[in-house]
């Protein structure tokens, strides 16, 4: 196995791709392209008062657009004369929506073209902020409900290269605290002709594991560089544009003020910065900052985190998940390993949440300690919090009630279940806004409320439920209903409930529902964007694979299409494998037969147009119960997954199995390329941006948490790579050429290619420029589906010859 890995590695590194006759952008067939084009529908963004706003993302972005200068450093991805983040996604219209009447209202004074991003409400729910990028930067800019005008606030930009919101609303919903871009930090770091010296990098026996991680500082260049751009100067901003300016600029990456809005909680990264790991793991500081911009606490100063395992519930050591107590005026709160982090030693208790009050003197007083691995907590009052730990080997997690008023009280729990068991979801507390805007949950006496998804043999039927926190038992107030799939959004009080309403040709609104009147009334009413789809078949199908583990999947038909009449269909298959600690829980349903059939460019959905069936999303589970690990059979429970499929769409009469084509995106790409090599169930696959190597991505990958070194074979075993020679069937890959994701480097396509090419298979690699791990251009996605429209036609959807 190891020889043949190293002579096809040596093959792949001889072998070069043709250079392409016509390397023009193309565009598919005009009926794919008008499902493709056709409008989203709006996003709601719900204040706490009577106006919410509707949210229009664009379509997609263009070449020109990811063109623009580009930064890559420490895992960050911003434009350097903007400071903005290069691929978000932004808003490119914004409407008010009144919850009361239903009545929208265009907004007056926008910024044109406008692209607005971290769109948020005020407190009093009177005025929405949202960050504007511009060619000159990133402008604050707000929003007055009452007279549905926009207005640029203040004139300083704001430096969004960091992820994190860079913009908070303090609680008098009249100032906002800014992350700004200094204006005398001086001009950019020129990059030396000639380096000072190499680059060097060093490990004295310490264990450093670190995922395959991208974007990564490659000298004192880029840390200069870093340094410069993600510099930051805090400010707080009134709205009448007046701006005073808070401590000194630093490479402050969040910073979040107390309810009161007396402090601010600033964290900032400094060095020394790391070659190995993004900018998460750099040494960080965690103060607490006056009115006045000086610190008043340092709860933490954070060495390199480039040591903690790759185990999935390994942390670093030191506070961490700092934040706000959101029922207190400034109360912090963070939380400190008692295992040292440490996921695989022996420990009774894991880890502690502790809490300190203004004006932070004095040590911090614990409030509870976990045999878990924390995860979130809301609070309410000196009455409640919940907590919530979890551990992923196991799959556990429990919510326990605490009382913060009480230190000595014991905790009590709330739910304890696998992470696995939908079916058993309890589904997350409402919160609601407390006097300073703050979000705490939403209790009346002992009631709390519950939203979930309702998974179900029947499938996802969201819900509404109300928890009593004396008896620990749930009332049902409200659930979807067939043939509609119906999600909560907001609860605005006790009885009132903005949620989101679709149908499988029916597309998403948003209503007003009274619970305990059972009425409901429409707030909006959006067409449908392909009225052409409207009378696609949709269902979703049951079926067993050979070991007796329940699969499903959703089958669409083409409009119109009658089995009898129209006979048997080539199909597109489009899977993700999932891995497992449970057989039942495998088994369980993911989804609902009731949404609403949207076409999105990424999905095998515009084969419809071209007479395709589609089976999307088959359980393809890798289980491993007890002791063992999901991926020690990762090939055979593959391929059981994908023949049951296949089976079942036969059995139908729907499907040819002559002409089935297999294909996915990410993970779903290196399943598609093992399904190829290990079987010969398809005709033809499809792989985007996949990884195809696991030895490129030794320190775990997916939900593998074992190294390389710990399950060579494994490894070897699920490697496409390393299988090359089996790969018998046509294989279509596309990757982005600028591709972050972690372990899906684009040379994991490149070096696959050329084993097949070596090797003599059928197969075409398509790199797209600018392009991450999903696309986002305009002329890209078009490209992407004019190649897999070409490929289907060619190698699929003609009848083998007798």
């Amino acid at each position: 196995m190891h020889r043949l890995f190293i002579t096809l590695f040596a093959i792949a590194l001889a072998s070069t791709p043709a250079l392409s006759q016509d390397d023009s952008y193309k565009v598919p067939p005009k009926d794919i392209i008008d499902v493709v084009d056709a409008p989203l529908t709006p996003t709601l963004v719900p204040g706490w008062g009577d106006w919410g706003v509707l949210y229009e993302p664009p379509l997609l972005l263009t070449v020109s657009d990811l063109s623009q200068p580009e930064l890559k450093l420490a895992g960050l991805r911003f434009n350097p004369r903007s400071h903005e983040q290069t691929r978000a996604p932004y808003g490119r219209d914004l409407r008010l929506l009144r919850f009361s009447s239903g009545e929208q209202r265009a907004i007056s004074g926008l910024p044109s073209p406008l692209r607005a991003r971290n769109v948020t409400w005020s407190p009093d729910g009177a005025r929405l902020a949202f960050s504007a990028a511009t060619a000159e930067g990133v402008e604050l800019w707000v929003v007055d409900a009452a007279t549905a005008s926009a207005r640029r606030v203040g004139s300083l930009l704001l430096n969004a290269s960091s992820p994190s919101r860079p913009f908070h609303w303090l609680s008098d919903s009249a100032s906002i605290l800014a992350r700004t871009v200094p204006s005398q930090r001086g001009a950019e770091p020129v990059e030396p002709r000639v380096p000072a010296g190499p680059v060097i990098q060093e490990n004295a026996g310490r264990r450093t594991p670190a995922r395959t991680y991208q974007d990564l500082l490659k000298g004192p260049y880029d840390a200069a560089l870093y340094e410069h751009h993600v510099q930051s100067q805090l400010a707080l901003v009134t709205l009448e544009g007046t701006t005073r300016l808070l401590g000194t600029p630093a490479l402050i990456v969040r910073a979040e003020p107390s309810p009161d809005a007396n402090y601010f909680l600033v964290e900032s990264v400094h060095r020394p910065f790391s070659y190995v790991v993004p900018e998460f793991r750099f040494p960080r500081r965690i103060e607490v900052w006056d009115r006045e911009g000086t610190v008043v606490r340092e709860v933490a100063d954070l060495p390199l985190a480039d040591a903690v395992a790759t185990d999935f519930d390994a942390v670093r050591e030191g506070p961490r998940s700092a934040g706000w107590r959101a029922d207190r005026p400034a109360t912090l709160y963070w939380v400190e390993a008692l295992d040292k982090g440490n996921a695989r030693s022996e420990a009774a208790l894991r880890d502690r949440i502790v809490t300190l009050a203004s004006p932070f003197r004095g040590e911090p007083q614990q409030l509870v300690t976990l045999a878990l691995r924390f995860r979130a907590i809301q609070w309410e009052s000196d009455d409640l919090a919940l907590v919530e730990e979890s551990w992923w080997k196991t799959r556990r997690t429990r919510t326990w009630r605490v009382r913060p008023g009480q230190p000595d009280a014991k905790p009590e729990l709330i739910f304890d279940r696998s992470s696995e068991d939908r079916y058993a979801d309890p589904g997350n507390p409402v919160v609601r806004a407390n006097g300073q805007g703050v979000l705490v949950l939403r209790r009346t006496r002992d009631t709390i409320f519950l939203f979930g998804q309702g998974a179900s043999p029947e499938g996802n039927r969201p819900f509404v439920d109300s928890l009593n926190l004396k008896t620990k038992r749930a009332a049902r107030l409200w659930q979807s209903e067939a043939p509609h799939y119906e999600f909560p959004v907001m609860m605005r009080d006790d009885r009132t409930v903005i949620t989101r309403r679709e149908s499988v040709n029916t597309p998403p609104n948003y209503f007003r529902r009274d619970l305990r009147a059972k009425s409901m009334r429409a707030l909006t009413s959006f067409p449908h964007p392909t009225p052409q789809l409207a009378a696609v078949q949709k269902e979703l199908i049951r079926y067993k694979r050979a070991d007796g583990i329940d699969l499903t999947a959703t089958l669409y038909l083409p409009p119109g299409y009658d089995a009898a009449r129209d006979g048997r269909l080539p199909v597109l298959m489009w899977a993700y494998p999932t891995e497992f600690k449970s057989a039942s829980a495998a088994g369980q349903v993911t989804d609902s037969p009731y949404r609403f059939v949207r076409v999105s460019p990424m999905s095998p959905l515009p084969w419809l147009v071209r007479g395709y069936a589609i089976l999307d999303d088959p359980s393809i589970p890798i289980v491993g119960e007890g002791d063992r690990e999901p991926n020690d059979t990762y090939v055979d429970q593959l391929v059981a997954g994908a023949k049951a499929a296949i089976d079942e769409v036969v059995r139908r009469g729907v499907g040819d199995r002559d002409r089935i084509a297999i294909g996915g995106h990410s993970y779903g790409a290196f399943m598609a390329a093992n399904l190829l090599a290990h079987s010969d169930l398809f005709r033809a696959g499809i792989a985007r941006s996949g990884a195809y190597n696991r030895t490129l991505t030794p320190f775990s990958f997916q939900a593998e948490e074992r190294t390389f070194w710990q399950a060579a074979d494994t490894y070897m075993r699920m490697s496409p790579f390393t299988h090359a020679d089996k790969i018998n069937e046509p294989l279509l890959m596309t990757h982005g050429v600028d591709d972050n994701n972690t372990g899906t480097f684009p040379i994991q396509s490149e070096r696959l290619f050329a084993a097949m090419k070596g090797l003599g298979g059928t197969v075409r690699l398509v790199m797209l420029p600018f392009e991450s791990h999903g696309y986002r251009a305009r002329e890209s996605v078009m490209h992407m589906l004019w190649e897999i429209d070409r490929w289907l036609e060619t190698y699929v959807k003609t009848p083998k010859r007798e």
